[in-house]
């Protein structure tokens, strides 16, 4: 000490050298605990099979722990420093205990950050998202942690700093609206399991249409079939009607609802010919052979009135269009038979008379169920001139051309008999 120089030798300078030992020491304390730390950490994860210690290293937990070493040191070190006035002493340990609750806070958010991770991971997890539930635990964390730091550093208790934001109440549900919105929303969409991740949902207010990738305590993220991103507040999922196609998903069936629109003009009764023809078609000989006995029958109970053809009834193409439909579509391998399945005629309109499938096929892979419809459609559509009817659809540049005699764009086609005639 005698060898020291007299500026040295003053209280000042004792408490500055002490002070800046201290604080070498925690840095050193911290640099240690990073390398000893993450490398244990990182041993222990390599080696272990359990998958809890990985996404907490990834996650960051360890690194938030590690750097809380040095607040802990300045904290517990601060009464060896000597000739520290109390209010610096005071205010310098509020702070140290301050960035503490702020790592251990921060720590515990990566904890949470892990848990969902793992979550993710579990086979029931987009049945049952937890990603609002994690996200509204770290800003409730948050919020304690906040008001944990206000009240060390200002020496404040909690309880005062909690009714000074009672009184600021209306401000704070402005504020945190969609934040109360979203967690309402949230509970009540996995309690009644409307919505899971990877659902299909349309809602065309939104400009949805597409699969759910995310749900979190703002929002639910759509990604639409044509690739495009949509974000849907959660609250509105719950104020507004959207439609979920997971039943459709989940019963292993695709609606076919489409109708054939038949010519009226086309529409007539079946003369001997006419049946014989239909005779040929494997799938109209039974329907056919009941309808022959069911109308003969029928004919003969009218005496004298069946004579004259007016009071007969008779089979008509249409009809045995919708009953070959209905059989070709019994047989039909791709067709889901244990649900309806049914052709049925609509009312007629200004655009023809209506004849509607209404089915299921037996897969709901988008691509091979339009291949499916298709098929079948293109099947009815050039099957109709053996039954004598055609499709109704407005006259086009080629019907007008080919009515005042010329010859139809498209190709050197012949005209019509009628159109000749």
């Amino acid at each position: 000490m005698d060898s020291l120089p007299d500026w040295a030798r003053t209280p000042v300078m004792h408490t500055a050298i002490a002070a800046v030992a201290l604080l070498l020491v925690a840095w050193l304390a911290g640099l240690l605990a990073r390398l000893i730390l993450f490398r244990v950490v990182r041993a222990m994860a390599v080696r272990t099979a359990w998958k809890w210690d990985d996404e907490l290293f990834r996650a960051g937990v360890f690194r938030w722990i590690a750097r809380l070493v040095p607040a802990v040191v300045v904290q517990f070190g601060l009464p060896l420093v000597p000739g520290l006035p109390p209010e610096v002493e005071r205010l310098v340990g509020n702070l140290a205990l301050g960035l503490m609750v702020l790592f251990l806070v921060l720590a515990l958010s990566a904890s949470l950050t892990a848990m969902e991770t793992m979550y993710r991971a579990t086979p029931g997890s987009a049945q049952r998202p937890i990603k609002g539930v994690i996200q509204l635990g770290k800003l409730l964390l948050l919020i304690v942690g906040v008001l944990v730091i206000i009240g060390t550093v200002t020496d404040k208790k909690i309880g005062l700093l909690l009714s000074g934001l009672g009184a600021m109440s209306a401000v704070l549900i402005l504020v945190f609206k969609d934040t109360i919105l979203g967690f309402v929303a949230g509970i009540q969409l996995a309690s009644n399991d409307m919505l899971r991740v990877g659902d299909w949902i349309t809602m065309p207010g939104a400009g949805a249409d597409g699969d759910v990738i995310d749900i979190t305590l703002y929002t639910v993220k759509v990604r639409n079939f044509d690739r495009t991103i949509v974000t849907i507040p959660t609250w509105k999922l719950i104020s507004e009607s959207y439609q979920n196609w997971r039943g459709m998903a989940e019963s292993g069936g695709r609606r076919i609802k489409r109708a054939l629109l038949i010519d009226a003009a086309t529409v007539h009764f079946l003369d001997a010919e006419g049946l014989e023809r239909l005779g040929r078609f494997r799938l109209l000989r039974e329907y056919l052979g009941a309808k022959h006995t069911e109308l003969a029958e029928w004919n003969r109970s009218l005496g004298e009135a069946g004579e004259q053809a007016v009071n007969r009834r008779r089979l008509t193409n249409l009809g045995s269009f919708r009953a070959y439909v209905t059989a070709y579509l019994s047989e039909h391998p791709r067709i889901h038979h244990q649900m309806t399945c049914m052709v049925r005629q609509l009312a007629s309109d200004a655009h023809g008379i209506p004849l509607e499938l209404y089915c299921f096929t037996n897969t709901t892979d988008w691509a091979a169920y339009e291949g499916i419809q298709s098929d079948i459609f293109d099947h009815l559509y050039a099957l109709l001139p053996e039954f004598g009817l055609a499709l109704y659809q407005p006259p086009t540049g080629n019907d007008l051309r080919v009515g005042l005699g010329a010859a139809p764009r498209g190709g050197d086609h012949p005209l019509p008999a009628l159109a000749r005639d």
